[in-house]
């Protein structure tokens, strides 16, 4: 996979790209990934990326032409309409993804980190200031992703964020291949308790059956427990979750009946 990262800002991305997962993915070449400054595409001679807004109001808003000519210069693609080819953004190959970090995209989770695991390129843009100009909205990018219902300064962190929950899915990255499926909200639903030795710390053990060597009554109750702790933490996934009629019978009997804690020894 090659990711392409456009930001003003490309130092903010050293440190967390060049430490534990994500390095290890581009040392292995399983994961390209760079960082462009867009200001680099900039025409005029103060490489101006903002301007004041058409109407006025408070702020300054991200220009289209850098952001145009840089996706166009790193991917070979022309965004230019024709009378043939009215919308060229239609030609962008199904397993590539022009992406805008907007507070005004559709929320980033764990299924849509595995929606971008299976493509094989992705370019995200970076916002900042009050925003992209809507001819980069409606011509430039294919989707737009939200990390969450609150303002951060830029782009950066939260394009930190999708591509570390992405590099971790792609095929060969993590060591053991069914890791990945086990995690919070592979299923949408929160993960097990996990322990380790000791199995008594402080008077604290280790549930019983985690140390019974019995593996069918181990996934059942860790199953369980991932039901608990989704029933009193997070509710609202259990909405979408892949459960079975006695899983969905047990959670009705909960909600007539609360258990008095989220964990079930």
């Amino acid at each position: 996979m090659r990711i392409d990262i456009l930001t003003l800002f490309p130092g903010m991305f050293r440190g967390p790209f060049e430490e534990s997962i994500i390095k290890r993915a581009v040392e292995r070449r399983l994961v390209e990934i760079n960082i462009y400054n867009f200001r680099e595409w900039a025409t005029d001679r103060h490489k101006t990326v903002d301007d004041y807004p058409y109407g006025g109001g408070a702020g300054m808003v991200l220009k289209p032409e850098p952001l145009f000519r840089a996706v166009e210069a790193i991917t070979g693609l022309s965004f230019w309409p024709t009378p043939e080819v009215p919308e060229p953004k239609r030609l962008v190959p199904p397993d590539m993804a022009i992406i805008l970090v907007s507070p005004q995209g559709r929320v980033f989770n764990q299924q849509v980190a595995g929606e971008l695991a299976r493509l094989r390129r992705l370019v995200l843009i970076c916002g900042h200031y009050e925003g992209f100009d809507e001819r980069v909205h409606l011509h430039l990018a294919t989707d737009e992703l939200s990390i969450g219902d609150y303002i951060l300064t830029g782009g950066e962190l939260p394009a930190m964020v999708i591509v570390d929950a992405v590099v971790r899915l792609v095929p060969g990255v993590l060591g053991a291949e069914e890791a990945p499926l086990e995690e919070s909200f592979s299923d949408s639903l929160l993960e097990y308790p996990q322990y380790t030795r000791p199995a008594d710390f402080r008077g604290w053990k280790v549930p019983e059956v985690l140390l019974s060597g019995h593996h069918g009554r181990v996934r059942e109750w860790r199953r369980k427990q991932s039901l608990l702790r989704t029933f009193f933490r997070r509710p609202d996934l259990l909405e979408k979750a892949n459960l079975t009629p006695g899983e969905r019978e047990l959670i009705e009997s909960w909600r007539r009946n609360p258990p008095e804690s989220p964990f079930d020894p």
